[in-house]
């Protein structure tokens, strides 16, 4: 064979050899993004029961001892009137809304306001839904559960949840309802709204359960201070239509199962008459 073939065909092996190497990587990366990938149906592979098979990091999911969801039974709750009306102020706030695949968030990328418990301050980050409910209330799952998440700027993490019922539309949903659409059935596509008003999801009671859980995705962090409010808002059935069909497939039921109390305490704040 002339040299200058011999050539040619050690620089294709050489070409073909390095394309092969720098596409593994990449292809263990895929796989192992793949095996991340978690569900909420029970029994499959990925679901609930099996998260924390999925990813190392995510262990507490499966062998943590305050877990989140639970199930919020008056009847063991401490009245505590000592916790207080719930101190949270909220401002209108430039935001991303995006769509994760398994829940459309509401990402705040200005100043949206914060929640105050026991002096230390938490800054709204994000909202967003599950259909239908995570957290029950006395046995009964509503039909959505609105999560706002602060954080204290040192990894301390205080969720409030809202319950919803069908009926009336919800006005912050409506507001944000154009830009739910254009990202629906869009995975990790984002959409910037101008100015988005989580005052307009503020409860309308004034009781309030209380205890300490996690994260109810995963890596299942805990050490999250739960603040849930007794008194459900309403939404419309279109608008809980809209979330659960702007989600990927599969994830139209988004709540994760009921986790386990383990003598937990669970505290309730009811006002005076």
């Amino acid at each position: 064979m002339h040299p200058m073939a011999h050539l040619l065909l050690a620089a294709a092996a050489a070409l073909l050899l390095s394309a092969l190497l720098s596409a593994a990587p990449a292809a263990r990366a895929q796989e192992a993004d793949d095996q991340k990938k978690f569900s909420y149906v029970a029994g499959a592979k990925n679901g609930p029961e099996n998260w924390s098979k999925l990813n190392a990091s995510w262990a507490k999911c499966n062998t943590g001892d305050r877990q989140s969801p639970i199930d919020l039974a008056t009847g063991r709750a401490k009245p505590m009137r000592s916790l207080g009306y719930l101190d949270y102020s909220y401002r209108p706030s430039p935001a991303n809304v995006v769509n994760r695949g398994h829940d459309i968030e509401v990402k705040f990328t200005g100043n949206a306001g914060r929640l105050v418990i026991g002096g230390r301050a938490y800054q709204l980050q994000q909202l967003h839904w599950h259909t239908p409910s995570e957290h029950t209330a006395d046995g009964r799952r509503y039909d959505m559960e609105l999560h706002l998440v602060h954080d204290d700027g040192n990894d301390n993490i205080a969720v409030i949840g809202i319950f919803y019922v069908i009926g009336n539309a919800d006005p912050l949903l409506r507001q944000l309802e154009p830009a739910i659409r254009k990202i629906a059935d869009r995975k990790d596509q984002s959409e910037p709204v101008e100015s988005v008003d989580p005052r307009l999801a503020k409860s309308q009671g004034a009781v309030y359960y209380r205890y300490m859980g996690s994260l109810t995705t995963p890596p299942c962090t805990e050490g999250v201070i739960w603040t849930v409010f007794q008194r459900p808002r309403t939404v419309a059935k279109y608008q809980l239509d809209l979330l659960r069909e702007a989600v990927a497939d599969g994830y139209e039921n988004n709540a994760r199962p009921i986790q386990k109390l383990n003598n937990r305490e669970i505290s309730i704040f009811i006002p005076e008459p």
